[in-house]
C-alpha cells in the first residue's frame, strides 16, 4: 500500500465511522460493493479514480477528503507499503515516506545505493535545503567540484540550488535518510 492508498484508507473508515455508518449503508449510497469498501479500507485495494467519484458522490465529501493526509495524532508507514519513487535495477532505490504536501515545508525519503554505484540529482531550486544522515556505510557527496565524506551515524546539510551526487565508493549497500526543507 502507498502512501495515496493508505490515505484513503484511513479517511473512508473515519468517514464511515464518524457518520455511524456501516459498509453496508456506504455500499448502498456509493454504488461501489461492500466487499470492495471492506478492501479499501483495509488497504487492500488500489480504487480507480471512477470508485473515488463514486465514493465521495455518494458520501457527498470532496475527493481531497479522501486523499490527504489524515489528521491523525499517529500516521504510520511501512517501508513494505511504499514502492520505490526513481530507481534504477542493482543501483538505487529512493522511497517517499511523507511526500510534499502544502501544510508542511518539509519531505522525508530514504535513498538506497548499490556499492560502487552513484545517484546524480539536478539542482532543487533556490530556498530548499537538504539534511542527510548515514544509516548504513558511507556517502561521499559530490558538488561544486568538492567532496564530503559521511560514515554510518553522520550527518550533512546543504543548499541544494546545485546540481549533486550521491555516490556510494564503499563495498557495502549505503542507506541515508534525506530531508527537504523549504524555506521559503
Amino acid at each position: 500500500m502507498d502512501y495515496l492508498n493508505q490515505n484513503i484508507s484511513m479517511n473512508l473508515k473515519r468517514i464511515r465511522t464518524a457518520r455511524g455508518y456501516s459498509l453496508d449503508m456506504v455500499a448502498e449510497q456509493t454504488g461501489v460493493s461492500k466487499s470492495m469498501l471492506g478492501q479499501i479500507e483495509r488497504g487492500e485495494a488500489n480504487p480507480t479514480i471512477g470508485i473515488l467519484g463514486k465514493i465521495v458522490s455518494g458520501l457527498r465529501v470532496e475527493l481531497t477528503d479522501l486523499v490527504e493526509t489524515p489528521k491523525e495524532q499517529i500516521y504510520p508507514v511501512k517501508k513494505e507499503w511504499l514502492m520505490p519513487i526513481k530507481e534504477e535495477k542493482d543501483k538505487y532505490r529512493i522511497y517517499n515516506y511523507f511526500p510534499y504536501e502544502k501544510t508542511r515545508n518539509f519531505e522525508l525519503y530514504t535513498m538506497e545505493i548499490a556499492p560502487n554505484e552513484v545517484y546524480y540529482s539536478g539542482a532543487h531550486g533556490e530556498n530548499t535545503r537538504e539534511y542527510l544522515v548515514v544509516q548504513k556505510g558511507q556517502l561521499t557527496l559530490k558538488m561544486d567540484g568538492r567532496k564530503y565524506v559521511a560514515g554510518t551515524g553522520d550527518a550533512i546539510r546543504f543548499e541544494t540550488d546545485k546540481e549533486h551526487m550521491y555516490c556510494n565508493e564503499d563495498k557495502e549497500l549505503l542507506q541515508i535518510v534525506c530531508v527537504f526543507y523549504y524555506t521559503a
